[in-house]
């Protein structure tokens, strides 16, 4: 049975060390060999948009396991191949979604990503759930990977997603207006996202060269600059206020969840504040665990760099 209580030894405790340890492409060493066998598929959903994933079969029978990974990530992303291999390992199907513009998926639709596209993504994941046919289906969502994944949770009970069991959330951004903030206050952090953003805005820019040019873009050098800009130019959104509002999970999102939800925050994550999770209204079936270590996505207790909450939401999945 996997503790309730993630610790580490003092060499990894720091948030940033977890943090940046969480996509290191050391995590994805040897188990990128899943891409293998694993099959691509495209999946058109019903709001008229296409998005990719990656379908890996066990032939066995515990379930089928939907990763959604963060922004500016992808199914290729370490802590994705990490846990997807971990599971697998463990006998479960598994599904590597793709949102919009993330991988070299940019050519697939002409509008641009924005965290609101809940609509397209909840209708992705119906589809891919039929794959499991009568077997369990579970989403594991992180960070903003795991705000879909929990907006899903809540239309799941008008729109359902066939033998969905379970949703894990791993440091959803509770608030991404706040998020945003933080994330430009660090450094490194910022400078980390603005250059995975930036290169993600050139691909489009080249698929689409009638429909976008950056370069305004490409000069700034904040998230909350750049949100700003491109809401202003190719969205509807009256300002930021008013488009991270639409997807503040603070607002009611985890109030409608019936399906069990399991949400993992860690009190030191340098960017999400932990106290949002105690401001949160939430139904009877959302379950909050809050660890005083783990940076963010981390939960990293050893050198072999696997993360504390596979064998942990795995027991939770076993219980049913």
């Amino acid at each position: 049975m996997a503790s309730h209580i993630f610790d580490s030894p003092w060499y990894l405790k720091n948030s940033m060390v977890q943090t940046f340890l969480s996509s290191s492409s050391i995590r994805a060493l040897g188990k990128r060999r899943i891409d293998d066998i694993s099959q691509e598929m495209i999946i058109d959903t019903k709001v008229g948009s296409r998005l990719q994933g990656f379908y890996t079969r066990t032939g066995k029978h515990k379930g089928l396991v939907i990763f959604l990974h963060g922004w500016e990530g992808s199914s290729a992303s370490s802590y994705i191949i990490n846990s997807a291999w971990y599971f697998f390992n463990a006998g479960f199907d598994i599904f590597r979604l793709n949102l919009r513009d993330h991988g070299e998926t940019h050519h697939l639709n002409e509008g641009i990503f924005f965290g609101t596209l809940i609509d397209e993504t909840h209708s992705a994941v119906r589809e891919v759930a039929t794959l499991s046919k009568n077997k369990p289906v579970y989403i594991v969502g992180f960070s903003l990977g795991g705000s879909f994944a929990l907006r899903m949770a809540s239309l799941h009970t008008r729109e359902p997603i066939k033998n969905l069991m379970h949703v894990c959330a791993i440091n959803p951004p509770l608030d991404p207006y706040k998020a945003t903030i933080n994330i430009d206050c660090i450094s490194p952090i910022r400078k980390y996202f603005i250059k995975k953003w930036k290169r993600s805005l050139i691909k489009k820019q080249k698929i689409f060269p009638h429909l976008y040019n950056f370069s305004k873009e490409l000069e700034m050098n904040t998230c909350m600059e750049i949100t700003e800009s491109l809401l202003k130019r190719y969205s509807n959104f009256n300002n930021a206020r008013d488009y991270f509002n639409r997807y503040t999970l603070t607002n009611g999102w985890l109030e409608n969840i019936s399906v069990s939800a399991t949400i993992l925050m860690s009190a030191d994550d340098p960017f999400i504040p932990v106290g949002d999770c105690y401001a949160t209204r939430h139904s009877d079936h959302v379950k909050f665990i809050i660890q005083k270590w783990g940076g963010h996505c981390g939960y990293i207790s050893n050198l072999a760099l696997g993360s504390w909450y596979q064998p942990y939401f795995i027991s939770i999945f076993s219980k049913g």
